[in-house]
């Protein structure tokens, strides 16, 4: 299994498939009607399609599309690391996938990365000149390759640890709240400075 597919072609998913290809990654677009997707450096194809053979899956559809989505298509992703750029908004407190990726897609491996803060981030990682830092959380075994993904957007990997999605989720919210008490700008990131 090789390559990246970006499961999702809208704001996050086409800003994120946009910059793995920009960084020289073999990426696809997967989407429900490729045919609808404006013409980019990424090739659009189906979700069946882009699902067949990659070893990263980035999903980047609408949190409340996950169950949908896996219930057709998880079986594809045996094998394969999935990274849940998704936020279920509005189903409750929890707005991660991890349970529905296990049960629907048992073969998979998980991660979380690019939830937790806006698409802006995705387009101009950078903060006088420095990158911002991208939170993510997955297996010990899988932290390279979400790392490199990480970089190829421009961002900084910062790891959490595995199995540290809700912690992730409660940055998304802090990184709402700050938005909301800066006036609406949407380009915001994190920074974690040691000495």
């Amino acid at each position: 299994m090789t390559g990246v597919a970006v499961i999702g072609a809208g704001s996050v998913g086409s800003s994120l498939a946009r910059a793995f290809h920009a960084a020289g990654l073999g990426v696809v677009l997967g989407a429900r009607d490729p045919a609808a997707v404006p013409d980019g450096p990424v090739r659009a194809v189906g979700i069946a399609e882009a699902l067949a053979g990659a070893g990263t899956v980035v999903l980047a559809v609408m949190g409340t599309a996950v169950e949908e989505l896996l219930t057709e298509h998880g079986g594809a992703l045996a094998g394969a690391l999935v990274v849940d750029a998704t936020n279920r908004i509005g189903e409750g407190g929890v707005l991660h996938s991890a349970d529905t990726v296990a049960r629907l897609a048992p073969g998979a491996r998980y991660a979380r990365a690019f939830s937790n803060v806006g698409v802006e981030l995705f387009d101009r990682p950078l903060f006088d000149g420095v990158p911002a830092d991208l939170l993510f959380s997955s297996s010990e075994a899988d932290r390279s390759a979400v790392e490199r993904l990480i970089t190829a957007v421009g961002l900084r990997p910062a790891y959490v640890g595995p199995d540290q999605y809700d912690d992730l989720d409660a940055s998304l919210r802090l990184c709402y709240r700050l938005t909301q008490v800066r006036g609406g700008g949407r380009h915001l990131g994190w920074r974690i400075v040691s000495g």
